[in-house]
């Protein structure tokens, strides 16, 4: 190759490049610096003027009982919904993987909550949950239980705002496992049967699973980084309450920014809230990266 050849080549792959970098820079580099030149401000919305106050933002999270609950809130939520949606995922998967006529109608009802809009979902869930008109209240009447108020009891409300993230999160764990069963070949199964593995379980345990984490791996990840963003839930059905026992990360940050129009504090906020995702999910990738194989 000539060096007119190889430059042409250069700049060719250069021309391809560019607009999908321009458009990173745009949506991504650019809104997160103004975000952190904001989080050293007292900037508030709609302000003429503001002034640089250093790491006071920074410093008022750390104390502020508020930002310290949502954290709290946060990380429970993400505790309940992480397991179960991936464990719920895989259970589902493998019992969809084996059946063959009747498998694409269980995929197509457990992918729906995904495909769904989530904001007219939990409006449907508020209904379903009324203490007085929701059927699952009528139900827990009619067997004597007597109605259960799950989203105004304080210790209540964000475990059901966490089975509802289960719900809204299981179907699409569920096809992303299935592309993992998918791709271990059939001959691995047949010769554990030669070899003793005579149960499902053992199956499961000595070629399934080991097979799997690469996949289990990604949707690990990518399930806490959903969990960490619920925002929709708590919007609509509960609003940071009853007492702030539903108040999350997002829903603070969209509080101080929205609501009381501190947007400095708000960007430090969500600083602190990336920080903290890229920290659980680093975390996670090193923690499960050991016993991967690929």
């Amino acid at each position: 190759m000539t060096a007119r050849q190889a430059r042409i080549e250069r700049w060719t792959g250069m021309g391809f490049v560019t607009p999908a970098l321009l458009l990173f820079l745009a949506t991504s580099i650019l809104p997160l610096a103004v975000l952190l030149a904001l989080s050293f401000t007292d900037y508030e919305l709609g302000a003429v003027d503001t002034r640089n106050v250093g790491t006071a933002n920074y410093a008022r999270a750390v104390t502020d009982p508020t930002f310290r609950r949502s954290l709290g809130n946060t990380l429970l939520y993400v505790a309940i919904v992480v397991p179960g949606s991936v464990g719920l995922g895989l259970l589902v998967a493998v019992l969809v993987h084996g059946r063959r006529l009747s498998r694409g109608f269980y995929e197509v009802i457990y992918f729906l909550p995904v495909t769904s809009t989530l904001i007219a979902m939990a409006t449907v869930w508020q209904f379903v949950l009324h203490p007085r008109l929701g059927p699952v209240n009528a139900v827990l009447r009619s067997i004597g239980v007597g109605e259960v108020p799950f989203l105004s009891e304080p210790s209540l409300a964000l475990p059901t705002l966490a089975v509802i993230g289960i719900w809204q999160l299981l179907g699409f764990n569920m096809v992303l496992f299935l592309a993992g069963l998918s791709a271990i070949p059939k001959d691995l199964y047949e010769a554990a049967a030669v070899d003793g593995c005579a149960t499902g379980l053992d199956r499961f345990l000595t070629i399934t699973w080991p097979l799997l984490t690469p996949t289990t791996l990604f949707v690990v990840v990518t399930t806490s980084i959903t969990a960490f963003k619920v925002f929709d839930t708590v919007a609509v059905m509960t609003r940071g309450g009853p007492m702030g026992s539903s108040e999350v990360l997002l829903y603070n940050v969209y509080l101080e920014g929205f609501q009381y129009f501190h947007m400095g504090y708000a960007a430090a906020l969500t600083l602190l809230f990336l920080a903290a995702l890229l920290a659980v999910s680093a975390v996670q990738r090193l923690v499960l990266e050991r016993r991967t194989h690929y």
